[in-house]
């Protein structure tokens, strides 16, 4: 049985294959959206003059998950660094999924329609990935230097307590916080996670995170400031027992070799493949530094 805690547990790592999209920009910035008209301007507003500000070259790529209202029409307003993926709906870790394996950037992070938490950790995250610091960063809200500004329900403190105890317990002793709503990851890493990945629902993180481990990726942890929590899709009395479901099924296709750790899943026109415009960029933030 492979012991996900143990920092001498690595497997063998993929190589990438030829074909596929290069990579061409520097941050991908992945947001799964399901009936966000209302909230989603605002966090393409803050997006944009964040990364503007940073001069980093990015792409934000909306995925949108079967949504009813007008989500996807509204992101052409703000231009070419924006675009949107629709699709059925099938939920938030299935557009996630979407997004990651889609996405071109050097660096690709995911965060929350809302934008809960603030950018910096986005920042701190992408220049530990950029420098080959390690492949995957995770925000973590348990962090002494994590902040919370944002106004939390009684209920939903109680249910990620909770939750954060079993996913210590059943995932990771090492990531104490697998629900963080910001996490970013090299494109290889990206491409072998994400290509394993089978979680629709909420528990995806979780899966994340399981699968860093077993993969033996590198990772670190940033603290996040939360900076707001508006109303959520997820509900404690109807999704706490399906994400535990999701969590006990992933131990169990860990515990059968149906992770498939030993050999890619992607196919070979969609696998990453270097190119010359990643010189290209380093030698640009060298150059501006």
């Amino acid at each position: 049985m492979l012991r996900i805690d143990d920092a001498r547990t690595t497997l063998p790592f993929s190589r990438p294959r030829s074909g596929g999209s290069p990579i061409d920009h520097e941050l991908t910035v992945v947001i799964p959206a399901y009936n966000e008209e209302d909230r989603l301007p605002q966090t393409l507003d803050g997006l944009e003059e964040y990364l503007n500000a940073w001069g980093v070259d990015y792409r934000v790529l909306v995925v949108d998950d079967g949504s009813r209202d007008r989500t996807s029409e509204l992101v052409a307003d703000w231009g070419r660094n924006f675009s949107v993926i629709r699709q059925a709906n099938g939920g938030k870790g299935s557009a996630v999924r979407h997004g990651m394996l889609k996405a071109t950037g050097r660096v690709i992070a995911f965060t929350d329609a809302d934008l809960p938490y603030h950018l910096d950790s986005m920042r701190a995250g992408y220049d530990q990935i950029y420098d080959h610091s390690v492949e995957v960063v995770f925000g973590a809200r348990d962090l002494q230097k994590s902040a919370n500004v944002a106004s939390r329900r009684l209920m939903r403190r109680i249910a990620h307590e909770v939750f954060r105890n079993l996913m210590r317990l059943l995932v990771s002793r090492q990531v104490g916080d697998t629900q963080c709503g910001l996490k970013l990851f090299s494109r290889r890493a990206a491409r072998e996670i994400f290509s394993r990945c089978e979680i629709n629902g909420f528990a995806f993180d979780a899966e994340v995170v399981y699968l860093t481990h077993a993969l033996g990726l590198s990772f670190s942890r940033v603290p996040v400031t939360l900076i707001n929590e508006y109303a959520t899709t997820i509900s404690l009395a109807r999704h706490a027992v399906p994400m535990l479901g999701d969590v006990l099924a992933l131990r169990w296709r860990s515990l059968t070799g149906q992770l498939h750790l030993d050999s890619p899943l992607l196919p070979e026109e969609t696998m990453v493949v270097e190119s010359p415009v990643v010189d290209m960029l380093a030698e640009r933030r060298r150059t501006a530094a």
